[in-house]
């Protein structure tokens, strides 16, 4: 018996070994350049049904303020500093359709001196969001090769957040706040995805088009103060919205048949 597996092991292991040395030997005398573009000439199909994809998306911003007005009061002097991240999954059910779902998390920071006439405040606040996106995204390759494409990503979004803000005037009186929201966020979000290497890709993506509906509960010194319900809705082109990211597409270096 133990002759007959090794029989069967060799049957089955000489046959792809010779294949492997085979394909060794074709590349061999290929150029990297010209190895990468036959690999996206020959078989890459990124948008295939049956696909899978998976992301990652994020912004960082870090900002000192300084004599900044802002309405009801003027940043005397402070630093706001935030973050943004994005995870993102998905599956191709047909050739260039995907239905995925985005998770994101923001963090805000603000920490600093505020003048509200006729009070200097020293205030500090942190805010943070959660939000869950199912969407559908298709794409349209803007080459041959399928390397750089354009997609449109309609999601709806469902998100919840709080914020914790402590204000000191006159060195004791402390005022706390706190909110809470609940956000919800219909919208259209194109971009571009671009293949740097293999099945790895660098995505810019922009929010177009959007409605969204939010509920905001505000206390102070834990008491109840109010409820603001907002609706809005909002199309420009806004460059602060702008989300850098990378992703990888499984399956997208699977020979065709």
């Amino acid at each position: 018996m133990k002759y007959l597996l090794v029989v069967f092991t060799l049957i089955l292991v000489l046959p792809l070994k010779g294949l492997a040395q085979e394909n060794q030997e074709e590349d061999s005398g290929r150029s990297p350049y010209e190895l990468m573009s036959s690999y996206y000439s020959e078989q890459f199909k990124p948008f295939k049904k049956g696909n899978v994809y998976t992301g990652l998306a994020f912004s960082v911003s870090d900002r000192t303020l300084s004599n900044v007005d802002q309405l009801v009061q003027n940043v005397v002097d402070g630093r706001d500093n935030s973050f943004n991240i994005v995870l993102k999954g998905g599956y191709y059910t047909g050739n260039y359709a995907m239905v995925g779902i985005n998770f994101e998390y923001t963090q805000e920071k603000f920490d600093g001196t505020l003048f509200r006439d006729p009070d200097t405040v020293q205030s500090k606040s942190i805010s943070r969001g959660y939000n869950f996106t199912p969407n559908v995204r298709s794409s349209v390759p803007l080459t041959k090769s399928e390397r750089l494409s354009f997609f449109t990503e309609v999601g709806l979004s469902l998100g919840v957040g709080n914020t914790l803000t402590r204000n000191t005037k006159n060195l004791d009186e402390v005022e706390k706040i706190y909110s809470d929201e609940f956000n919800l966020r219909v919208g259209i979000s194109p971009g571009i995805t671009f293949f740097v290497i293999e099945n790895f890709a660098f995505e810019v993506q922009l929010d177009v088009l959007g409605y969204e509906l939010k509920v905001k509960n505000r206390e102070i010194n834990d008491i109840e103060e109010s409820r603001i319900v907002t609706n809005n809705v909002d199309f420009n082109i806004n460059i602060l919205t702008m989300k850098l990211g990378l992703a990888y597409y499984f399956g997208a270096g699977k020979k065709r048949n």
